[in-house]
């Protein structure tokens, strides 16, 4: 009987670390002195989108967009010898692959005296998605008691001031005239921004019905071109199976405009190179607890709205759906908390990335029904 060499034998060093390397739930690559992966786990096939042998011919560098940390992480770890981790990490894939992925980052050299290094990632999407929604969700009720407030207790007093301007300008001087009209503009101003507040406080049921949201997305992407984007390039990444979503119209339309007017205001009129980028896809197994009644439904339908603008201040980012936040001089801070409010309203749930040219608004929604075989989970 020909006794196992040691690669073949089931308990050698190397057949043990194999398997706890094959084993392990988090993706891990061990990537070789010339910067090429050497190994990559199932966990990591699954991350990225790509077969172990197929990783294998890949430098790390290639797994991501130019200037992703990840490969900075990499240089470190073989400078200084030592480990390292960044958490919270947009991890941008090339365009065919998978979705972009929020994650933990540990890196370490292998400890064999050379410079190969061990890699290893901690998703955290579902993590970021749950902490976040909750919080968004308190933002849209906070914002719906505010606006029933408002609408009674300034509204009305609104209206005798500007019939007081009124009667005034009737008698006044040029000089007090131009007042007079100011403060005629200056209220009637105030009244539009406490208009808007009202629409949080609106609970009249509206009608739903099955919608193709890329027949939304179309129409968005004609108002947007028209007008506030015409000089924005659209791209278009779309999944053309997707199923319907159970919606309103109008309110859909209002969420993803209000989105891309966000993005191109991001970008600037004087940009050369704006690009706002639509994705949808079909993203199953994420389920949530979004209803009052706290059951747990499943989102499958992912819409993206990608910028590649000035990106959200890091410290405006955990308070980007509370209303009065805004990123400019002028805003009121209530057209992404309208957002919120519109998205939750159809059981869906809303998340920000955000970097310097790569700001990605993902909505997350339940779907109608399939209309490809795919089963309507619940």
């Amino acid at each position: 009987m020909t006794r196992p060499t040691p690669a073949q034998a089931p308990d050698s060093p190397a057949s043990n670390a194999q398997a706890a390397l094959a084993g392990l739930p988090l993706p891990v690559v061990l990537i070789g002195e010339d910067g090429k992966i050497l190994e990559a786990n199932a966990a990591a096939e699954s991350f990225f989108g790509m077969s172990a042998a197929f990783l294998r011919r890949k430098a790390v560098d290639a797994l991501v967009t130019q200037g992703s940390p990840l490969a900075t992480l990499v240089d470190d770890v073989r400078r200084d010898g030592m480990s390292v981790s960044q958490h919270a990490v947009e991890l941008a894939l090339p365009r065919g692959q998978p979705q972009d992925r929020l994650a933990d980052i540990f890196a370490g050299p292998l400890g064999d005296g050379t410079r190969r290094v061990i890699l290893m990632l901690q998703e955290r999407t579902l993590a970021e998605h749950v902490a976040r929604h909750l919080t968004h969700r308190g933002a849209a009720r906070s914002v719906t008691a505010l606006a029933g407030m408002l609408a009674h207790e300034i509204k009305n007093p609104l209206s005798g001031i500007k019939g007081a301007a009124q009667l005034l300008e009737a008698s006044a001087s040029d000089d007090d005239r131009v007042l007079t009209q100011l403060i005629v503009d200056e209220t009637d101003r105030i009244v539009k921004l406490v208009d808007r507040m009202e629409l949080f406080s609106d609970m009249r049921p509206v009608e739903r019905e099955p919608q193709n949201i890329h027949v939304v997305l179309e129409h968005v992407k004609r108002i947007a071109q028209s007008g506030f984007a015409r000089r924005i390039r659209f791209v278009e990444e779309y999944d053309p199976s997707l199923p319907p979503v159970i919606g309103n119209r109008d309110q859909l339309i209002q969420i993803f405009l209000n989105l891309v007017k966000n993005a191109a205001e991001a970008i600037g009129e004087g940009a050369d190179d704006g690009e706002i980028t639509l994705t949808t896809a079909f993203k199953p197994g994420l389920k949530m607890t979004v209803t009052p009644a706290r059951t747990r439904v499943s989102l499958p339908l992912e819409i993206c709205v990608r910028d590649n603008g000035s990106g959200v201040p890091a410290e405006l980012m955990p308070h980007l759906f509370d209303p009065f936040v805004s990123t400019k001089l002028q805003g009121t801070g209530l057209g992404l908390a309208l957002v919120a409010k519109l998205v939750g309203d159809h059981g869906g749930t809303i998340t920000c990335e955000s970097a310097i040219r790569r700001t990605i608004l993902r909505v997350l929604m339940p779907m109608h029904g399939a209309t490809d075989g795919r089963a309507s989970e619940t």
